[in-house]
C-alpha cells in the first residue's frame, strides 16, 4: 500500500512538473537558485502579466516590470547580507508573471524537495523553510492556502487584503506591510479632514479591490460622508475588446456627470491605468484618491497627458531606502551572479562605457519604451528603486534572520542548534519577533499584521516633468490618527462641489436629508413621532409622551391615557357580574349559619364552609382593583392576593374531602393512621400557608407595579400593571393548578361512596373547571397586549369563583330552601343502607 501510494505521488509529481515546463513560454520559466543549508523561496511577478489564449497551449509571460526585476535583487542582496555562523542562506526565486496558477506551480516546487515517498500529501518538512512573496493579494491568497499545510511561514511584502488577517484561514501568513483594514480607514479619515461630503468608489472584482471597496462603504457609513456609486470592475477589465471598452465608457460617463467631491480608485494599477487614460482622453478632470497598489506608481505618474486629470492624493506604505542597495547596482550588483540577473543583463545590457555628459542628459525611459537589447546606465536603473515595496523586502528578509538568530540561539561566534529544524519552528519563532531595523520597530500582532501605517501622498503636476512630482503630505498611524500638511491645500478645505447646489426650501414636516444615489440634499418627511417647522430644519422628536400629526408633522399633540375605564362595558359587565358574586357569597354565608347544626352543612365541612366562602368575598372584591387607571403599587396587587383567597378556598374543598374519604374507610389499620391526618384546620393552615408564603416574597422581591407603556402605540400611553418578572406569577398559578388537580383526583375517587348530597360528583365538575378554565387563560394573557388584558385576568377570577360558589356551595343552598326532608340525620342513614343493599345485590349476582 505504501509503494503504491508513493509510486502515485510520484507521476503525479512529474505530471505537474512537465505540464508546468510545458504551461511556461521560453522567455516566461525565470527562475534565481543558490544552494545553502536554509532556502528561502521568493515569489516575484517580474512579468506582470501572461498572453494567455483560448486554446490550449504554452502561456506566454510579458510586460517586463524593472521595478519587480530590482525588487527581487533586494532580497537577494539583504540574503547575502545575514551573517550566521557556519550556516549559509541559500534562496529559490521564481517568476510567477502575477498569476495564480503559476504562483501555485511555482510554490509547489518550492516545497518538493524532501517528499517522503510514503505520503500522498505534501511534504510535511521541505527545504524551504520560509517564503517571501507574493505580490497582489489574490496570488498570495493562492499561495497561503498550500504553504499552510507545511506550515511553512509566508511574508508578503505587498498584500494588504484584510482576507489574509484571518488565522483560521491563513494561519502561516504574515507581511511587512499593513492591511487594507487600516488604509480604508486612512481614507476615510483623509476625506473628513478636507471636509469632503460625497464620494465614488471603484474597486475590482478580487480580493484586492472587492474587501478594499467593502471596507470602504462600511467605515463610511458610520460617517456622515455620502457614497455616491460603487463601481466594481470585472475580472476581465483589462482585456482589450468591445465589452470592456463599453464598460469603460460607462464609467467615464458616472464619473464625469457624478457630483461627488473624490474619486477612490481601490484597484490594481493595470487597471488604473486603463481608467486614467480615458480620463486624460475625455479631460476628466477631478480629485482622485489612490490606494497603495498605485499611489506610487512611476508608470501612470509619467502617463502623457497625467498632469490634466486634477488632484492625486495617494496612500504608500512607510518608505525608506535599503541600505547599501542603490550603491550596489550602480556597481552593477557588485559580482552577483543569478538567473533572473542574467535574464536582464541579456535583455537590457548597462551601458558602462557611456560618457558623462550622455549619462546626465539621459531620461528614464518608461517599461513601454524599453526596447529589446536597449541598454541602461546603472546611474538610471538606480533611479527605478523603490522606496516602499523594495524596503518591505528588505524588512521582511531581516525578519527571517532575526527569527532564525532566536531559533538557532545564535550569537556572534556561533549556533547551539543545526539547521535541522521544522518550518513550524521557525514560524513560531517569526511571529514572536520584536526588534529595530533603522529607526523602524517591527512586530506582528495575533493577526500576522506589522505595526506599521502609512504615508500620505500628492501628486504635484505644477512641478510636471517627464511624469508627476510625488510628495510626502501627511501620515497615517496604525492607532487611527492622521497628520496632513492642509496648510498646503487651503483652497481643499470645505470645498462642497456642486453638493449643496440642489438644496432646497422645505415644508413644514419636512427636512433635508441626502438623496441615497446622488448624494443630493432633498425634502423628505419626518419619521413618525417628529417633527419640523419646515425650512429645511432638522426633524426633531417629540418625546415619548406627544406624538406627531399623520400628514402634516409640524407640531406635537399630547398622547392620550390609555387604560380600562369604568365607564367601558366590559368594566361594567364585570362589575355587574362581581357585584352579583358578593351578595350570593352573603346570602349563603347566612343560610349556612341559620342552618349550621344540620347534616348538609357539616357534610360541606362545618366551619370550614365559613372560610371557604370568606375566600370567595375576597376574591369577588378584587375584581374591582382591575378597572380604572393604576396609580400605585396598591393598585396591582389583585393577582397576589387573589392567589392567596383561591387557596384557601381549594385548601378547605380538600380538607372537605379528606373527611369524607376518612369517614367511609372501613379498613381498620389503614383508618388509623388516616384518622391522625384529618386535622381541617391543620390541613388549610398548612396549604394555605405555602401561597401565602410565595405570594408574600413576590410581593416584597419583585411586585406588580404601574407602568407607562408609550411604545404600545403612535398617540396613546397605555396604563398598566407590569411584572418584573414572570417566575412568581407562575408559581402562583401552578401551586394553585397542583391543588385543584388533587380535588379533581380525590373527588373523583368519591364519587364510588354513598354520598347523598352528592359532593364529590359536584366538586369535580368546579375543579375541572378551574383548571380549564387557567389553562385557556395563561397563553391568552401571556401574549395579550392592551388596555383589555386586566378584565382577561378579571374574568379569569370571576369565571372561577362562581365554578366554586355554583358548583360546590348552591346546590346546598337549595336543598335547604327547597329539599329540607333530605337535610336531617334519618335520610342519610337511609341513603347509605340502600347503597350498601344494591353494592351488596351486585355482588351476589356477580
Amino acid at each position: 500500500m505504501l509503494y503504491l501510494c508513493g509510486s502515485t505521488m510520484l507521476l503525479m509529481w512529474v505530471f505537474v512538473m512537465s505540464m508546468f515546463d510545458s504551461f511556461l513560454g521560453e522567455n516566461s520559466c525565470l527562475r534565481a537558485y543558490s544552494p545553502g543549508d536554509i532556502i528561502i523561496g521568493g515569489l516575484f511577478p517580474i512579468h506582470l502579466k501572461t498572453n494567455r489564449t483560448e486554446t490550449p497551449g504554452p502561456v506566454s509571460c510579458s510586460d517586463y516590470d524593472l521595478q519587480m526585476f530590482l525588487r527581487s535583487q533586494v532580497m537577494i542582496y539583504a540574503i547575502r547580507e545575514i551573517s550566521l555562523p557556519d550556516i549559509t542562506i541559500g534562496y529559490d526565486i521564481y517568476d510567477t508573471c502575477g498569476d495564480v496558477s503559476l504562483a501555485i506551480m511555482a510554490t509547489l516546487e518550492l516545497l518538493k524537495n524532501q517528499s517522503d515517498p510514503q505520503s500522498c500529501l505534501l511534504p510535511a518538512e521541505p527545504q524551504t523553510k520560509v517564503v517571501i512573496g507574493e505580490t497582489s493579494s489574490e496570488v498570495s491568497i493562492a499561495v497561503a492556502r498550500i504553504v499552510a499545510l507545511s506550515s511553512v511561514a509566508q511574508i508578503s511584502y505587498a498584500s494588504t487584503s484584510e482576507l489574509l488577517s484571518r488565522k483560521f484561514k491563513f494561519p502561516a501568513f504574515l507581511r511587512t506591510v499593513p492591511s487594507d483594514e487600516y488604509q480604508t480607514k486612512g481614507i476615510v479619515e483623509l476625506v473628513k479632514t478636507f471636509h469632503w461630503q460625497t464620494v465614488f468608489i471603484v474597486g475590482s472584482d478580487d480580493e484586492y479591490g472587492k474587501y478594499g471597496s467593502d471596507g470602504l462603504v462600511n467605515t463610511f457609513s458610520e460617517t456622515n460622508v455620502c457614497v455616491e456609486a460603487v463601481h466594481i470592475l470585472s475580472a476581465d477589465f483589462m482585456k482589450n475588446n468591445s465589452q470592456t471598452q463599453r464598460k469603460l465608457n460607462e464609467l467615464l460617463g458616472d464619473i464625469k456627470n457624478s457630483s461627488a467631491e473624490a474619486i477612490i480608485l481601490f484597484t490594481k494599477g493595470s487597471n488604473v491605468k486603463i481608467i486614467l487614460g480615458a480620463a486624460i482622453k475625455d479631460k476628466v478632470n477631478r480629485t482622485w484618491i489612490a490606494s497603495d497598489s498605485w499611489s506610487n506608481s512611476p508608470t501612470i505618474s509619467a502617463m502623457p497627458g497625467i498632469e490634466h486629470i486634477g488632484q492625486v492624493f495617494g496612500f504608500i506604505f512607510k518608505q525608506s531606502e535599503v541600505p547599501g542597495f542603490k550603491d550596489y547596482v550602480m556597481s552593477m550588483f557588485n559580482g552577483t551572479k543569478n538567473d533572473i540577473l542574467n535574464y536582464h543583463l541579456t535583455q537590457h545590457p548597462l551601458c558602462s562605457n557611456q560618457s558623462e555628459e550622455k549619462r546626465a542628459n539621459a531620461s528614464l525611459p518608461t517599461r513601454n519604451q524599453l526596447g529589446s537589447k536597449q541598454c541602461l546606465d546603472p546611474n538610471l536603473l538606480a533611479t527605478y528603486i523603490d522606496k516602499d515595496q523594495s524596503y518591505s523586502i528588505y524588512l521582511a528578509v531581516q525578519v527571517i534572520a532575526e527569527g532564525l538568530r532566536c531559533l538557532l540561539k545564535c550569537d556572534n561566534h556561533q549556533c547551539e542548534r543545526s539547521s535541522n529544524f521544522t518550518p513550524s519552528e521557525l514560524l513560531s519563532e517569526i511571529q514572536k519577533v520584536n526588534f529595530s531595523v533603522g529607526t523602524t520597530r517591527i512586530f506582528f500582532n495575533s493577526d500576522g499584521d506589522p505595526n506599521l501605517g502609512y504615508n500620505i501622498v500628492y501628486w504635484n503636476m505644477s512641478e510636471f516633468h517627464q511624469r508627476a512630482q510625488i510628495h510626502r503630505v501627511g501620515e497615517y498611524h496604525p492607532d487611527g490618527e492622521i497628520e496632513v500638511q492642509v496648510h498646503h491645500f487651503r483652497h481643499l478645505i470645505n470645498q462642497t462641489g456642486s453638493v449643496y447646489n440642489c438644496s432646497k426650501t422645505c415644508d413644514p414636516g419636512q427636512e433635508l436629508k441626502m438623496e441615497t444615489k446622488k448624494c443630493c440634499p432633498v425634502c423628505v418627511p419626518c419619521a413618525s413621532g417628529e417633527f419640523s417647522p419646515g425650512n429645511g430644519s432638522t426633524c426633531k422628536h417629540c418625546g415619548e409622551k406627544r406624538y406627531s400629526l399623520d400628514k402634516q408633522r409640524n407640531e406635537c399633540l399630547n398622547k392620550r391615557d390609555e387604560f380600562l375605564q369604568w365607564s367601558d362595558p366590559f368594566s361594567i359587565i364585570l362589575c355587574s357580574l362581581a357585584a352579583v358574586g358578593i351578595i350570593l357569597t352573603v346570602v349563603f354565608t347566612v343560610l349556612f349559619a341559620v342552618y349550621l347544626r344540620t347534616p348538609i352543612v357539616k357534610a360541606v365541612g362545618g366551619y370550614l364552609c365559613f372560610l371557604e366562602l370568606f375566600s370567595l368575598l375576597a376574591a369577588f372584591c378584587l375584581i374591582f382593583t382591575f378597572i380604572g387607571k393604576p396609580t400605585k403599587s396598591s393598585d396591582c396587587m389583585g393577582l397576589p392576593l387573589f392567589g392567596i383567597a383561591f387557596t384557601l378556598c381549594i385548601a378547605c374543598i380538600l380538607a372537605n374531602l379528606f373527611q369524607i374519604l376518612v369517614g367511609f374507610n372501613f379498613d381498620l389499620q389503614r383508618g388509623s393512621c388516616i384518622k391522625k391526618l384529618n386535622k381541617p384546620l391543620l390541613l388549610v393552615t398548612i396549604i394555605s400557608g405555602v401561597q401565602l408564603a410565595l405570594s408574600v416574597s413576590w410581593l416584597i422581591k419583585e411586585p406588580p407595579t404601574p407602568k407607562e407603556n408609550t411604545d404600545f402605540s403612535d398617540k396613546t400611553t397605555l396604563h398598566q400593571c407590569e411584572f418584573e418578572s414572570l417566575h412568581h406569577f407562575l408559581a402562583m398559578l401552578a401551586y394553585n393548578g397542583f391543588l385543584g388537580l388533587i380535588c379533581f383526583v380525590f373527588a373523583f375517587k368519591g364519587k364510588q361512596l354513598p354520598d347523598l348530597y352528592k359532593n364529590a360528583s359536584l366538586i369535580t365538575i368546579g375543579m375541572l373547571m378551574f383548571i380549564v378554565i387557567w389553562i385557556i387563560f395563561l397563553p391568552i394573557y401571556l401574549t395579550l397586549t392592551g388596555m383589555y388584558k386586566p378584565a382577561v385576568e378579571a374574568a379569569a377570577i370571576l369565571t372561577s369563583c362562581f365554578s366554586i360558589l355554583g358548583c360546590h356551595l348552591a346546590p346546598k343552598c337549595y336543598i335547604m330552601l327547597f329539599r329540607k326532608e333530605l337535610n336531617h340525620q334519618n335520610a342519610i342513614t337511609e341513603y347509605i343502607r340502600k347503597h350498601y343493599e344494591r353494592k351488596g345485590i351486585s355482588v351476589v349476582q356477580s
